[in-house]
């Protein structure tokens, strides 16, 4: 998946397009960066009516290549590198979701299925 950064993409449509391919995982859009391995405080959460040229240090359009078998922190140092976007990956856990910080090293497609798998009704 290819996604295209530009100033006036909204952050829930960046969200749609990433939840399209990782349909148990989200991307949250944060007001500050944080360190690999770390969760970041959820006050810092942007809202997602914001656009990426609101949140971004960066103004450089451009776009990311996102696949499944890249680790998340590879893909959050991504956004941030060349977008100056602080983003993070959260995990869906049965009705609630799981930032990924102590998976970072976890690719996409892992952190998807353990997802899928916890969002399954359980079998009695």
């Amino acid at each position: 998946m290819e996604i295209l950064i530009s100033d006036d993409k909204t952050i829930k449509t960046l969200q749609e397009e990433f939840s399209r391919v990782f349909p148990f995982l989200k991307l949250e859009v944060f007001s500050k960066p944080h360190r690999r391995g770390e969760a970041s405080p959820k006050k810092l959460i942007n809202d997602n009516r914001k656009t990426l040229g609101e949140c971004r240090k960066k103004q450089a359009p451009g776009s990311i290549k996102i696949i499944g078998s890249q680790k998340v922190s590879d893909i959050e140092q991504t956004f941030q590198t060349a977008f100056g976007l602080s983003v993070q990956v959260f995990r869906k856990s049965g009705k609630i979701w799981l930032e990924t910080s102590s998976t970072d090293n976890w690719t996409l497609d892992k952190q998807n299925s353990e997802a899928e798998e916890l969002s399954l009704p359980v079998k009695d």
